[in-house]
């Protein structure tokens, strides 16, 4: 319904994206965990994997778990039946068009919240283009072996699974880290689609929660498992876990 869009999105935009964008940009606890706690540089995403993408991915899960399947999604039994979309082609050129913009995000991102230089602006890029095409690789790899050939709406999932997790990490890791940052956001965004339609019954028609949530947060932790900073790394990885804990615990009720 119309209504209760308008107010699931106004409570996203207008509370929860703005208090967590706070805490992770605008100075507040997650960013001064470093500062107040010892935990590396506190909490660090450079292109919002948390604060953009895994909060909105935990949002489709509360409102998915709410809404509840669609009609003739599963059988009497249980089974989920596939509802697939009409062109395949579309769907994949808009995962191309999508990552012209993940350029100018994870850029313009790790400039105005990681203080990134200009020059580390190619790095970035490369970093993005890698996460993506290794996530799509692992998916279409999986895929293939476990149904015979490869599926190409869960590739295009993985594609931008990699994207999200290039989110978190662009900034602060390696071209060769990313790569397997990539492949793993492929192989875990291909099992959580399945994990959730088959196991959980959560209608998620267009896979949002295994791409944005799965995705984003493994790319957070990723920040931590990965990240080469310059000074104070120390207790990185359990910054980053602080800033997940708070993302399930502060998101996921609402």
């Amino acid at each position: 319904r119309l209504a209760a869009v308008c107010a699931s999105s106004a409570l996203l935009a207008g509370l929860t994206f703005p208090l967590f964008a706070h805490w992770t940009w605008g100075g507040g606890f997650l960013a001064q965990l470093g500062t107040n706690y010892g935990l590396g540089r506190g909490y660090l995403d450079a292109g919002g994997a948390g604060p953009i993408h895994a909060l909105g991915g935990l949002t489709a899960l509360a409102i998915t778990w709410i809404v509840g399947p669609r009609r003739g999604k599963y059988t009497s039994e249980g089974m989920p039946m596939a509802i697939p979309g009409h062109n395949p082609v579309l769907v994949l050129f808009g995962c191309l068009v999508a990552f012209v913009g993940w350029l100018g995000l994870n850029s313009a991102g790790a400039i105005l919240f990681a203080g990134v230089e200009l020059g580390r602006v190619p790095v970035i890029a490369v970093n993005t283009m890698l996460g993506a095409s290794a996530a799509a690789l692992a998916t279409a790899v999986i895929t293939k072996l476990r149904f015979g050939k490869p599926d190409a709406s869960l590739t295009a999932n993985g594609w931008v699974g990699g994207l999200v997790a290039s989110s978190a990490v662009c900034a602060f890791i390696p071209p060769a880290a990313v790569l397997i940052v990539g492949l793993v956001t492929g192989a875990l965004v291909t099992f959580s689609v399945e994990l959730l339609d088959l196991r959980l019954e959560v209608d998620d028609p267009g896979g949002s929660i295994s791409v944005h949530a799965v995705g984003g947060i493994w790319g957070v932790l990723a920040v931590g498992l990965f990240g080469q900073l310059e000074a104070g790394g120390d207790g990185q990885l359990l910054a980053q876990a602080v800033g997940v804990a708070t993302l399930v615990g502060f998101v996921l009720p609402f």
